[in-house]
C-alpha cells in the first residue's frame, strides 16, 4: 500500500514537471516503477500514464497546437513506434539506451552553450524526428526525450511546443499500449487497479504545470528543456 502511494505521488510530480518540459513523465517515473514491478509491466503501466497526462495536456493546450509539425512528426512516429512495441518483447535494450543517452548530453550542452543554435524546420528533420522517437517510444518508453530533442529546435513558442509535442505523444501510446497488450508484455495483471488514480495524477499534474508554465519565460523555458535533455542523459548512463 505504502508502494502504491509513494508511485502514485512520483507520477503527480513528474506530470508536472512533463507539463513544463514537454516531456519527461516517462522518463522520470520508470526508474521509480522498476523499483516496485518487473520492467515490462512497469513500461506498460507508465505508457498508459504517460497517455492521459498527455491527453489533459491536449486539451489545455488544444489552440496551440501546430498541426503541420504534428502530421509531420506523427505519421511516422505511429509507424515505428509499432515497431519498437514489438521489439520491446524479443530484444535488449541497453545498447540502445547507452547511444541515446551520450547522444542528449552532447546535444544538450552544445545547445546549452551556443543559444542561437536551432535546426531549420524542415519536412525531413520533422520525419526523422518523428521515427526516432516513435522507435524509442514503443522499444523503452524514452521516446520524448528524442522528440524534444527535434522540437525545441525549431524554436516553437513554448505553448505552441507543449502542445504539439502531447499531440504526437499521445498518437504514439494509441499504437504502442494495444501492441504491448497483444504481445502480453506485462506479467503481473494485479496491478491493473492503479491506472484509474494514474489517470487522477496526470490530471492534476497537468493543472498545476499549466499554472507554472505561464510564469516561466521564453528564454527560461528553452534552457530548462536543455537541462532537463541532459540530465536525462545522465540518468540513463548511471
Amino acid at each position: 500500500m505504502i508502494e502504491s502511494v509513494l508511485f502514485l505521488i512520483a507520477s503527480y510530480l513528474a506530470a508536472i514537471a512533463a507539463t513544463l518540459a514537454g516531456f519527461g513523465s516517462s522518463t522520470l517515473l520508470i526508474p521509480v516503477a522498476i523499483h516496485f514491478m518487473d520492467i515490462k509491466t512497469a513500461i506498460f503501466l507508465v505508457a498508459c500514464f504517460h497517455l492521459f497526462n498527455n491527453i489533459f495536456k491536449v486539451r489545455f493546450f488544444w489552440e496551440k497546437i501546430d498541426f503541420k509539425t504534428f502530421f509531420l512528426f506523427g505519421i511516422p512516429s505511429i509507424i515505428f513506434a509499432f515497431g519498437g512495441a514489438y521489439l520491446v518483447s524479443v530484444m535488449p535494450v541497453n545498447t540502445i539506451m547507452i547511444s541515446v543517452a551520450i547522444f542528449l548530453i552532447v546535444f544538450s550542452l552544445y545547445s546549452l552553450l551556443n543559444p542561437k543554435f536551432a535546426l531549420k524546420k524542415t519536412r525531413t528533420n520533422a520525419v526523422v524526428g518523428g521515427s526516432t522517437s516513435g522507435l524509442l517510444a514503443g522499444l523503452m518508453g524514452l521516446g520524448g526525450a528524442i522528440r524534444s530533442t527535434f522540437l525545441i529546435s525549431f524554436n516553437l513558442p513554448k505553448e505552441v511546443y507543449v502542445a504539439t509535442s502531447a499531440m504526437i505523444a499521445v498518437v504514439i501510446d494509441l499504437t504502442r499500449i494495444p501492441t504491448y497488450l497483444m504481445t502480453e508484455v506485462v506479467q503481473e495483471s494485479s496491478y491493473y487497479f492503479l491506472i484509474a488514480f494514474l489517470i487522477a495524477s496526470a490530471y492534476l499534474g497537468v493543472r498545476t504545470g499549466k499554472v507554472l508554465l505561464k510564469r516561466i519565460k521564453q528564454e527560461t523555458f528553452r534552457s530548462v528543456v536543455l537541462i532537463a535533455l541532459l540530465l536525462v542523459g545522465i540518468s540513463i548512463l548511471l
